[in-house]
This record gives C-alpha cells, sequence and structure tokens, in this order.
C-alpha cells in the first residue's frame, strides 16, 4: 500500500490538468514543502488559479493528535474559560482527524487538482501504470466504486506519508545535539535561549523543544491554535475583495466551528522543523523571509505602524473584521506589549534566533529560492 502512494504521490495524470502531483507543492527536496516563495500555490484545471493558504510541509505529521477540545469540567468555571484553545487536526484548520482524509482532499479541490468528482480521479487511476497494482491490494472490481477507489487512495497516499522515512528522518542538527553528537555554536546557543527564554521570545511555548519522556525528539508544535494577527496579503488574488476573510478554525473552508465566533482567526501552529528552509511564513504566507517573520512576532504591538495600515485605527489588525478584533492573541509573552515598548528582541538577537533555527533544518532539505523581500 505505501508503494502504491508513493507511486500515486508523484503522478500529475491524477490532476486535471495533467502537469500536478502532490509533490509538485510538496517537494521531497524541499521537505516536502513548496518548491517556491509564493505565498499560495497555483493550480485549477488549466494552472491558472490559486489557493488562499500557503502550503505546509508534510514532514513530521506521524504524531499529529486528532482535532479537539478540553472543555473544564465545572460548569462556572466554563464561562470564563478563555485560554483553553484547541489542538490537533491536519492542515491550517484541523479539519481533518486522518492523513488519508487531508491526503484525498486536493484531488477534488477546484484550486488545487481540480477533478470534477471521484469518477475522474478513478478513471486516471484505471488507466495508471499501477492499476493492476491497485485492484490487487484493493480488489479486482474497486474501480467499479469510485467513492471507495478515492479512499483507497488516500489510504495509501497516508501509508506512504506515515512508512517512508524521509518522511520523518531527524536529521537535523538539532537532532544531533540532542543526541549528544554535535553543540551549538556559540550564536546558535544564545539563539536557543532567546527562544525558550519565557519573559522575552517565549517561542518554547508553542513550539516546545524538550524532548519526550520516552526519549522521543520534539516536533516544535503542541498542535494548538492561535490567532497572531497577521498582516493581510495582497499577493492573495481572494484577498482582493475586501468582504473576504480567512478565518481559520470558523470558515471559509471549514464550516462546521462557524458557530465559535471566539475561534475565528485562529490557526493551527505549525512545526518550526525545517522552517529557514522556507520561503512563505504563517498561513498566508505574508512574509517571505524568516527574519521579517521574527521581526513582526517581537514587533506586532510595539510597533504596530509597522505592519499594520491603520496603526490608530478600531481594526488595527487588517486580516480580521473589526468585530472579531479581540480574538488575537493578548496573553502570551512578547504579544503582551503596548505601542512604543522596546521590542523583546533586537537586531543582533534576531540574528542568534535566526542562527538556532537553522538548525532545524534536516540534512537533505535544500532552501527555495528567495522571494522579493517584503518589509
Amino acid at each position: 500500500m505505501a508503494e502504491l502512494g508513493r507511486l500515486a504521490f508523484f503522478d500529475p495524470s491524477l490532476s486535471a490538468s495533467g502537469r500536478q502531483s502532490c509533490a509538485s507543492c510538496h517537494d521531497p527536496a524541499h521537505a516536502y514543502g513548496p518548491p517556491n516563495a509564493l505565498a499560495v500555490q497555483r493550480g485549477g484545471a488549466d494552472l491558472q488559479g490559486y489557493g488562499t493558504r500557503a502550503v505546509p510541509s508534510l514532514r513530521y505529521l506521524r504524531r499529529t493528535p486528532i482535532w479537539f477540545k478540553t472543555y473544564v469540567g465545572n460548569p462556572r468555571e466554563r464561562l470564563t474559560d478563555t485560554d483553553n484553545v484547541p489542538v490537533g487536526g491536519f492542515t491550517w484548520d484541523g479539519r481533518f482527524d486522518t492523513m488519508a482524509e487531508q491526503a484525498a482532499f486536493p484531488l477534488l479541490a477546484a484550486n488545487e487538482m481540480a477533478n470534477a468528482g471521484a469518477e475522474a480521479v478513478v478513471q486516471s487511476l484505471s488507466r495508471s501504470a499501477y492499476a493492476d497494482q491497485f485492484r490487487s491490494v484493493f480488489g479486482a472490481d474497486i474501480f467499479t466504486r469510485p467513492a471507495d477507489a478515492l479512499a483507497a487512495l488516500g489510504q495509501a497516499l497516508q501509508r506512504f506519508e506515515l512508512d517512508d522515512p524521509s518522511f520523518q528522518p531527524y536529521s537535523s542538527k538539532f537532532d544531533a545535539v540532542l543526541d549528544g553528537k554535535a553543540r551549538f555554536t556559540a550564536q546558535e546557543q544564545r539563539g536557543f535561549e532567546l527562544f525558550r527564554d519565557r519573559e522575552r521570545g517565549n517561542c518554547a511555548a508553542c513550539h516546545p523543544v524538550q524532548m519526550g519522556a520516552n526519549g522521543a525528539h520534539p516536533l516544535l508544535t503542541d498542535f494548538s491554535f492561535e490567532a497572531l494577527g497577521v498582516p493581510r496579503n495582497p499577493e492573495i488574488p481572494a484577498n482582493a475583495d475586501p468582504a473576504y476573510y480567512d478565518l481559520g478554525l470558523c470558515g471559509p473552508v471549514r464550516t462546521d466551528q462557524r458557530h465559535e465566533k471566539s475561534w475565528c482567526g485562529l490557526f493551527k501552529t505549525p512545526s518550526l522543523r525545517n522552517v529557514a528552509t522556507r520561503g512563505a511564513f504563517f498561513h498566508n504566507g505574508r512574509f517571505h523571509t524568516l527574519e521579517a517573520a521574527l521581526r513582526f512576532y517581537v514587533q506586532r504591538d510595539a510597533r504596530p505602524a509597522q505592519w499594520y495600515p491603520h496603526p490608530d485605527g478600531p481594526q488595527l489588525y487588517d486580516d480580521l473584521p473589526l468585530a472579531l478584533q479581540d480574538n488575537v492573541d493578548h496573553i502570551n509573552t512578547p504579544l503582551t506589549q503596548r505601542k512604543g515598548d522596546e521590542p523583546v528582541w533586537n537586531a543582533a538577537e534576531i540574528g542568534d534566533v535566526l542562527a538556532f533555527l537553522a538548525t532545524l533544518s534536516d540534512a537533505d532539505a535544500q532552501p527555495v529560492p528567495p522571494a522579493p523581500q517584503t518589509p
């Protein structure tokens, strides 16, 4: 099944255009992330459609929990339960509980592989060079049952992503340091300390760096959801409509949590493994350098004029409607600063953190070509 998944993963004939495979956006040379620095990738039947979110890496997904929300038991305490956010699931909004479900979605998405339905996918599968292998694994009549065949394809892709060691190599310098086989440079060590300093960067609050009780190496995500107030990205065509907002957990892609208004604008915390090889950062790809992403993180509220078009207006965070501004995180350091405060990191310290983050890159992960820098 894993071998079938591998063959399908690299097969562009499974797309309506005949030119796009899973690997087109999840390139193994780039840690199974995008091969370029575009904010969103192009797709569709003619490859002229645009996505609405940055493509994440498919590495290190094995230990992702299903999407869940823990509620406090006391009904009175539940009324003031504001810091207990949802956790888990796949994609930026956690709407899939299995890798198989997630893997099947792009096949039918109009702005991705753009098949009209399960029948179209099955037609392509039945003509593929591995069609007989597919029948051997899933049954001689599998192609007569399109819905089952699409689900089977998702299972095969999931098996490939779970079994192939290239999806979880743990080959970074950071892993070698954890195993006692390498040491950080002085700059990397300074960056590591800044990264986990609770009074300043506080990055490890959501991107844990400690080893598990069983010796498991950390994935640098706690799988939680957060609204960071990332600035609106004009590079995304959908954002040309001023009435359009990507609200993460409560829509427009995910629909089952629309009633939870306090979750609007929340997106899943990504792993920071291989982050230094990427060319687009945050859910909307707003920044194209890791330095810019870090500067935003530590300067968001201290220097709002640098990031937002209306720094003194009521709708400060320009990618959230006015009524949802309070959903943005002001609880966790350094997102507790006030306008005019001194940012928690200076330029030299940002350089130190960048040096540490570079140690999270796997040995085979190649950086994408740079894009024009954003401010």
